[in-house]
């Protein structure tokens, strides 16, 4: 890849977010010479970001630290009509109602990570949209041709799945916010996940065709573990930045139990540790990574909830792991003494406290000598657990494996 000269990209180079770009040579010149406004879009689709937005998150976050000024998109109105890039099918729609819902849970991330980012609606514009004006205004400048290659038609069609012209839509309404943000904020850099680069280039070239101006695109590859998993979930479910859809112990212990493999391409990416602390972490060996994968664990668990939580999630997991104690800070279910005093088989309580995702699935972890309560082992998926199961500190420890472990407290 060529050189370049610019803070911001040589950023994005070293540490693994630069993927694609319109124009390399000139998005450099333009942030050598000057303070350029760019914009990633985010649809809330979901009462919180995930992991897997995070990428994206912290390439504004660098860009913000090198004097440049981001925008977050939210799709308040582009949610509505569903993005096809990357998907097999629809997504399900939401109302006006539960779009708003989102927008107002997931906003608090963007004030940890990027404080004091312009933050915008693209409802503000789209919903006004008078539709017979907009195709003859922008329809012209593009052809049905260019956007049955795009890959997130392409595959569709290829698959011989359904592509609804409700989604066909999707690819216009991104370009037009790129113009939109262009003419109200002079944005002229929009970034973004390889997977949205047909989109983005559309933005390009309708600044261009409309405006006479020149505005850029660059991308950033999908992150997949080195297991082939998508980033942004795990073996429970996603990975949410909030802290009441995912405890920041979980987060913690995410981050923790990576794969060797992926420990310093993560520390790079979601993390600002200097590259020199880096290179130190991976020249570590054998057991010895466990430390880089608490280094990683503590730094993005520290930009996403703060310093302090972080140390407790920290010392809550050396408890845990290091000296076998049923720690503060684990999650927890709370069952009523009455079900408690009645008995429950052990399976079923597995499963219920989300160490299972069945109790079919409950029963094999016990079958299989993963399942402990109070760092015993569960010998029957049928061994009732009752109050006499109570510890001293009155809850009840339960752990899928070495790793997974929720507390029970009982509710009188």
């Amino acid at each position: 890849m060529a050189a370049v000269r610019s803070e911001f990209l040589k950023i994005m180079q070293e540490r693994g977010f630069l993927h694609q770009c319109t124009d390399l040579e000139g998005l450099d010149k333009q942030l050598l010479n000057s303070t350029v406004i760019s914009y990633n879009g985010y649809d809330p689709t979901g009462p919180s970001l995930h992991i897997g937005h995070l990428f994206p998150v912290m390439l504004q976050r660098w860009y913000q630290k090198c004097g440049h000024k981001p925008i977050v998109l939210l799709g308040g109105g582009t949610s509505k009509i569903c993005d096809p890039s990357g998907k097999t099918e629809i997504r399900k729609q939401l109302t006006g109602a539960e779009i708003s819902s989102n927008i107002k849970t997931i906003e608090g991330v963007f004030g940890k990570y990027i404080p004091g980012a312009i933050m915008v609606n693209n409802a503000e514009w789209l919903e006004d949209i008078k539709y017979i004006d907009f195709l003859m205004n922008y329809g012209h400048h593009f052809t049905i041709n260019k956007m049955l290659t795009m890959d997130s038609v392409k595959l569709r069609l290829e698959r011989e799945q359904p592509l609804t012209f409700l989604e066909f839509n999707y690819m216009l309404l991104q370009a037009y916010d790129f113009l939109e943000l262009c003419k109200r904020y002079g944005c002229t850099l929009q970034t973004g996940g390889s997977d949205q680069w047909g989109n983005i280039v559309n933005g390009v070239e309708l600044i261009r065709r409309v405006l006479g101006k020149e505005s850029f695109g660059m991308t950033c590859p999908l992150i997949m573990t080195s297991s082939g998993a998508k980033m942004g979930k795990s073996a429970s479910g996603a990975v949410w930045l909030n802290a009441d859809m995912r405890s920041p112990y979980e987060f913690y212990q995410f981050w923790r139990n990576v794969e060797d493999a992926d420990v310093v391409r993560f520390l790079k990416i979601y993390t600002e540790l200097p590259m020199d602390e880096i290179a130190r972490l991976e020249k570590l060996q054998g057991s010895e990574i466990n430390e880089a994968k608490k280094v990683l664990a503590f730094e993005a668990t520290k930009l996403c909830h703060g310093e302090k939580t972080a140390m407790e999630s920290a010392e809550t997991a050396r408890q845990t792991f290091e000296e076998g104690a049923a720690a503060e800070g684990l999650p927890t279910i709370t069952l009523p003494r009455t079900r408690l005093a009645a008995g429950i088989p052990a399976f079923a309580l597995f499963k219920d406290a989300g160490l299972a995702a069945s109790g079919s699935e409950a029963r094999r972890l016990i079958a299989g000598g993963g399942a402990r309560i109070n760092d015993e082992k569960v010998e029957s998926d049928q061994q009732v657990v009752n109050l006499n199961s109570l510890s001293t500190d009155k809850t009840i420890k339960l752990s899928a494996g070495k790793k997974k472990h929720v507390l029970v407290v009982v509710a009188d």
